[in-house]
């Protein structure tokens, strides 16, 4: 039965069916020919459920923080900050491109977000500064996978939600590795334009006058995050009330900056509509499915099938870190997370593993696949914000940073305590 319903799942995606109904369709089919009662009719009770989910309901509240400062030009001028600070170091403004990634993704949450964003405003300097364009569309696509491991990330709500584990832990546990997984990147980039000091443009003469003049622009931005992840730790809010008191501050900071405007509240709504709706339909169908790969006894049968392979528990981790690796080529990030994540975390916890910093490990697994080809949706992001070129391109230049991932994946299966330091000393 394991082998049919994989089967099923790849012939489903080949189709080039959307996910949501790829899903929906398996959990149908396998309720048909397997269960001995109609699993369909519980359907209906179940997105309720998942639509009613008080956790679930900061998804389109970060959607919608990432919006707003998106369309009220906060990103614009931080980037416009950050690039003044870090322009003196090798790489330049590829450098730049990577620290306020990582920015952005603290208040966002979203590297969908945070790659479209920085991409739409760091694309016109490549030629205006000579840089190599490949390693240039590659800063942007790997540091807006940052999105999903840097808090809050939206991502880690759903993992939270489908694996009834602690997002405030789960927050905590990805700091560590998402700053740590900045600086890979970083070390990347100056790596290769000290071996090639052709590709890291020309150099930007700014004074450090300009510099220091700079620096309110980065006060938005490090204020949300404060808000949303201090109101968490501090006890007064919840995960889905510090996504509102995000939001509200956002829009408090956009009328400040006199872009609270009723089109720029129309066009956030909408991409936020629109982007709630497919996220909130795969869960609604992974959701069902997963009650019936549980009920017709795949769950049972896939640990069975690891337990009886004779493998260590870390042989199985390793197993499993190649699995996602190769499911990440052909597999958008999300849909991919949750298809997967309840059937594999219980044969994870059962083998002693943590659930947080599986989490953690997870995200790091999604980041990769967001950027390998042919399926990575962040270079698919990239290539949409330019005005010329072909995609090999981005996956051209992407390929030091999926890189930089791996190692960084190894260095977490070995140094757990990396994502397990925080949420052991300062969450409990």
């Amino acid at each position: 039965m394991i082998w049919i319903t994989i089967a099923l799942l790849i012939g489903l995606l080949a189709l080039s069916i959307p996910i949501a109904a790829a899903l929906a369709a398996l959990g149908l089919t396998l309720d048909y020919f397997y269960s001995f009662l109609p699993l369909r009719l519980a359907l209906g009770e179940m997105s309720w459920g998942v639509s009613t989910d008080f956790i679930l309901f900061a998804i389109p509240l970060f959607v919608l923080l990432g919006e707003l400062l998106l369309r009220s030009g906060i990103a614009e001028r931080m980037y416009g900050a950050m690039s003044q600070w870090l322009s003196w170091l090798p790489g330049g403004l590829m450098l730049s491109n990577i620290g306020p990634c990582t920015l952005f993704a603290a208040v966002s949450g979203s590297s969908v977000a945070t790659a479209a964003t920085i991409g739409t405003v760091a694309v016109g300097e490549i030629e205006r500064h000579g840089y190599n364009e490949r390693l240039f569309l590659g800063t942007i696509a790997a540091g807006g996978t940052l999105g999903i491991l840097i808090p809050p990330s939206i991502v880690m709500i759903v993992y939270g939600a489908l694996t009834e584990t602690s997002i405030p832990q789960l927050y905590l546990a990805g700091i560590i590795p998402g700053l740590v997984l900045a600086g890979f990147f970083m070390i990347t980039v100056i790596i290769a334009c000290v071996w090639r000091p052709a590709w890291g443009g020309d150099k930007i003469a700014i004074s450090w006058g300009q510099r220091w003049s700079t620096l309110p622009d980065l006060g938005p931005p490090l204020i949300i995050f404060v808000v949303v992840i201090g109101s968490i730790y501090s006890g007064l809010a919840t995960p889905t009330e510090s996504a509102a008191l995000g939001v509200l501050m956002a829009l408090v900071l956009a009328g400040w900056k006199g872009r609270l405007t009723a089109t720029m509240l129309r066009e956030a709504l909408e991409g936020t509509m629109r982007t709630t709706a497919m996220i909130m339909l795969i869960l609604i169908a992974a959701t069902f499915l997963s009650f019936v790969v549980t009920s017709v006894g795949i769950g049972r049968q896939v640990t069975e099938l690891i337990t009886d392979s004779g493998l260590t528990p870390m042989q199985t981790m390793w197993m499993i870190v190649g699995l996602y690796l190769v499911l990440g080529m052909f597999m958008e990030s999300l849909s991919m997370m949750i298809a997967t994540v309840p059937i594999i975390t219980p044969v994870v916890i059962s083998m002693g593993f943590d659930p947080i910093w599986f989490g953690v490990l997870m995200m790091l697994l999604l980041e990769t696949a967001l950027i390998t080809p042919p399926v990575g949706l962040n270079l698919f992001i990239v290539q949409g914000v330019r005005t010329k070129g072909q995609i090999r391109d981005v996956m051209i230049g992407s390929f030091p940073f999926v890189v930089a991932m791996l190692a960084m994946i190894v260095v977490l299966v070995l140094y757990p305590d990396l994502a397990m330091w925080l949420p052991n000393n300062v969450g409990r």
